[in-house]
């Protein structure tokens, strides 16, 4: 896995809703344990524990999307390390409907309106997801990257 990076200042207005039953919007600081259980859940301790601090920051720099008022998907910035998006996900049976393009839209535009020129994904698996719907492209000699000799959980201790 690679980070790719986004150049802020090049992507065009592109917000869109999947669908009439779905809503993107920031999540509200007060959604933090429901949100982080939902991302426990549905994608492990690990990214949880990444989009926990989203929480803490001022505005909160979280974007959730709601399905028929239900959590369906996610995603964060400025967790990690500044200027990072990530993790971003959307619950299976919600996928390849447009919910994780709007969510990271919304994250990156509003990375943009915040003065960031540029935001950086970190340890991209599917990188054609980011390459096409926010121009994104791969950081040469960024794996490890940030992540280099980042502590794992014990497995044994989930």
């Amino acid at each position: 896995m690679t980070d790719m990076l986004v150049k802020l200042y090049d992507l065009t207005a592109q917000s869109s809703v999947p669908s009439a039953n779905t809503t993107v919007r920031r999540a509200l600081a007060t959604e933090r344990p429901a949100v982080v259980r939902w991302v426990r859940w549905h994608f492990g301790a690990g990214w949880a524990a990444e989009c926990e601090p989203a929480f803490g920051r001022m505005p909160v720099s979280a974007f959730i999307a709601l399905h028929d008022n239900q959590l369906a998907g996610f995603c964060v910035y400025d967790c990690t390390a500044r200027g990072m998006l990530g993790p971003i996900g959307v619950a299976a049976p919600q996928q390849r409907r447009g919910i994780g393009r709007a969510l990271l839209l919304a994250a990156l535009e509003d990375m943009h309106a915040n003065g960031y020129a540029y935001a950086v994904v970190g340890w991209v698996d599917e990188q054609t997801f980011f390459q096409r719907v926010a121009g994104a492209t791969p950081i040469p000699d960024s794996k490890p990257g940030f992540y280099r000799g980042m502590l794992m959980e014990d497995r044994r201790l989930s």
